[in-house]
């Protein structure tokens, strides 16, 4: 088994139906003159479909030199939907396109996991992943950003009258603004702050938190499914932002593996 094979596949399955939905809620979010960002927006989700598709073509016994190729190809798409991204954000900010209904924030989120999608493709192409005490503190900074504007976005889709839900999606957003403060924090005291007893506290805090809101998600997306609370929520952008805690829970869940065998062997990572 290739493990830059497995890790590219797995990387391209997961986001390129992230982009591809992505595009469908940009999309809903414009308004009906905007025929130009609709028809882009609709071209983007066509072409991260048609990757997605592809990706399960291929299996673990695949090529590298074909995966590379196809990696390359992928991060190009996720290159030109991110500067899509951003120049949506710029039109909103520079209040070009009111009556929309995509908040800044939103356009902006999409655009940092697309650069991530982007960045992480080049990374495998270029045989330079993390350290894994680099990964665990970037991985933690990025995706905790993520699950705080998701509380966030949650506690402003629902229907106001909703109070005991919105005022639980606002606890949730304070608890992750915190996170993510913390894991900035342990950031810029690198590299000592990179020791195994840290950074393994680290990743059991923050695992706790995510999978407390992905249980809420995951009751969210339920009752939207059918149709118990009063929301303007997607379902589809239910099932998505739940899909992400999974893979943010799957993530910890690897480093806190990798942690337990450096644990073994010695006391800090860096010395």
């Amino acid at each position: 088994m290739d493990v830059f094979v497995t890790r590219s596949l797995d990387e391209i399955r997961f986001w390129s139906r992230i982009m591809k939905e992505h595009s469908l809620f940009l999309r809903l979010g414009f308004r009906a003159e905007d025929t130009q960002l609709i028809e882009e927006a609709k071209r983007f989700q066509s072409i991260f479909e048609d990757i997605e598709r592809r990706s399960y073509e291929f299996n673990i016994d695949a090529d590298p030199y074909t995966i590379k190729v196809f990696n390359t190809e992928v991060q190009n798409a996720a290159t030109n939907i991110w500067a899509f991204k951003r120049m949506v954000l710029g039109l909103i900010l520079q209040c070009k396109l009111p009556g929309q209904t995509n908040f800044p924030l939103l356009v902006d989120h999409v655009s940092r996991e697309a650069n991530y999608f982007r960045n992480r493709l080049g990374e495998l192409n270029a045989g330079m992943l993390e350290p894994l005490p680099d990964a665990i503190i970037d991985e933690n900074v990025f995706f905790l950003k993520i699950m705080a504007d998701h509380a966030q976005f949650i506690g402003h889709l629902l229907d106001p009258s909703e109070r005991k839900l919105v005022e639980q999606a606002r606890g949730f957003s304070d608890d992750f603004d915190k996170l993510v403060f913390q894991a900035v924090d342990l950031s810029y005291m690198r590299p000592q702050s990179q020791t195994v007893p840290l950074l393994s506290q680290f990743v059991d805090e923050n695992r706790v938190s995510v999978q407390s809101l992905r249980d809420f998600k995951k009751t969210a997306r339920d009752l939207i499914e059918e149709c118990r609370i009063k929301s303007i929520i997607h379902p589809l952008l239910a099932d998505h932002v739940f899909r992400e805690a999974e893979r943010f829970l799957y993530i910890l869940d690897m480093f806190d593996k990798s942690l337990s065998g450096v644990k073994i062997n010695k006391k800090e990572i860096v010395h």
